[in-house]
C-alpha cells in the first residue's frame, strides 16, 4: 500500500478520496428517498384497501409525497455533482 501512494502523484491521492466521497454521498442520499417513496406508496395502499371510496385523495396525496421525497434525492445529485472536482 505504501508502495502504491509512493509512485501517485500529489493531489492524486486526494482526487481519488474526493470521488469515493461524492459517490458515497450521493448513494446515502439515494437510501432516504427510496425508503420514503416505499412507506409512502405502501401505506396509500393500505389506505386505499381500506376505504376504497378515497382513493382518488389518497392517490392525490400519494403522488404529492412522492414529489417531495424524490426532491430529496435530486438535491442529494446536486452535491454530488458540486463535490466533483
Amino acid at each position: 500500500m505504501f508502495n502504491l501512494l509512493a509512485q501517485t502523484a500529489s493531489g492524486e491521492f486526494l482526487e481519488g478520496l474526493r470521488a469515493i466521497g461524492a459517490g458515497l454521498a450521493y448513494g446515502l442520499a439515494a437510501i432516504g428517498p427510496g425508503i420514503g417513496i416505499g412507506l409512502v406508496v405502501g401505506n396509500a395502499i393500505s389506505a386505499m384497501a381500506r376505504q376504497p371510496e378515497s382513493a382518488g385523495m389518497v392517490r392525490t396525496t400519494m403522488f404529492l409525497g412522492i414529489a417531495f421525497t424524490e426532491a430529496l434525492a435530486l438535491i442529494g445529485f446536486v452535491v454530488f455533482i458540486l463535490l466533483q472536482p
